[in-house]
């Protein structure tokens, strides 16, 4: 051994031990062919029908496209909507973030998977759901067309209503994993110098899991622009009244494809927003 590789390894010693070089994933070598190959299948199979999408954009006849008043008023009905049932999701679905994540009670685990079965359930499912549910003739429809005379298919409300069962369930998880993550000893200690239970939520709970829930609010508002299924089986597509964004494109894309393609491009640029929007909160979750 010699001298210097001695001095090196009594440095080390008195240091703590050896010291150890940081080695990056993948030992900075490229990756296998085996993995690459499918890795960039994988990558076109997503990118290429955007970049298309870009590429045969109607870039000239945009402005004419996008000022149309039937373009207008989809644009303004999806807006006013999205938003409306974001609001919704909001007043009753952070409550039940909180009554999944904080309460226990018997059945909490099935509540939790009724809860989150729009996730999974096909939009038209759920439209024909809410009209057994809702509906004029339905279990529940029924008595709010006979006792107040509230009838919510095929009207803007139904729109709002189809659109926040389908973008509810993301708010709710969103809410429930920051209030999992969030200490509760905050609130017990809020309880315990006297403030009620809704006081302690209100003015220390609330604060600690804004964030989530300012994410779920901008998962659950593109998730109620961009629904499709749920509206056109429960509310319809009457333009000005129910025909929204995704519904536009739809019936564009039969008789004037440049128009249906505009119509995506909002919808796209919609979607880039709210990924930017969210994106240093995924970076810190990382």
């Amino acid at each position: 051994m010699t001298s210097t590789t001695k001095s090196d390894a009594a440095t080390g010693a008195l240091r703590g031990g050896p010291r150890r070089r940081r080695v990056r994933p993948g030992g900075g070598r490229g990756a296998p062919l085996p993995l690459l190959v499918p890795a960039l299948i994988g990558m076109a199979f997503l990118v290429v029908p955007l970049v298309a999408l870009l590429v045969r954009a109607p870039w000239r006849s945009m402005p004419e496209q996008l000022t149309s008043s039937e373009v207008w008023q989809a644009l303004q009905l999806s807006l006013i909507c999205a938003t409306a049932a974001t609001a919704v999701s909001l007043v009753i679905g952070v409550p039940l973030a909180w009554l999944l994540a904080r309460v226990e009670f018997p059945g909490r685990g099935l509540l939790r998977a009724l809860v989150t079965l729009p996730l999974v359930l096909p939009p038209v499912v759920g439209g024909v759901a809410l009209l057994t549910a809702l509906g004029r003739n339905g279990i529940v429809g029924k008595w709010l067309d006979s006792w107040f005379g509230v009838t919510l298919p095929f009207t803007t409300a139904g729109v709002v209503v189809a659109e926040a069962f389908v973008a509810m369930p993301f708010l709710v998880i969103s809410v429930e994993g920051t209030l999992r993550a969030a200490d509760p000893r905050y609130e017990e200690a809020a309880t315990t110098l006297g403030a009620s239970r809704f006081t302690a939520f209100r003015r220390v709970t609330l604060p600690l899991i804004a964030p989530g829930i300012a994410a779920g609010a901008v998962l659950a508002w593109a998730r109620a622009l961009g629904e499709f299924g749920a509206t056109i089986t429960f509310a319809g597509n009457f333009p000005g009244r129910t025909q929204t964004m995704p519904l536009a494109v739809y019936l564009a894309l039969q008789s004037d494809p440049e128009a249906a393609i505009a119509l995506s491009l909002v919808l796209l640029a919609v979607s880039i927003a709210v990924l930017a929007g969210l994106r240093d909160r995924w970076m810190t979750a990382g």
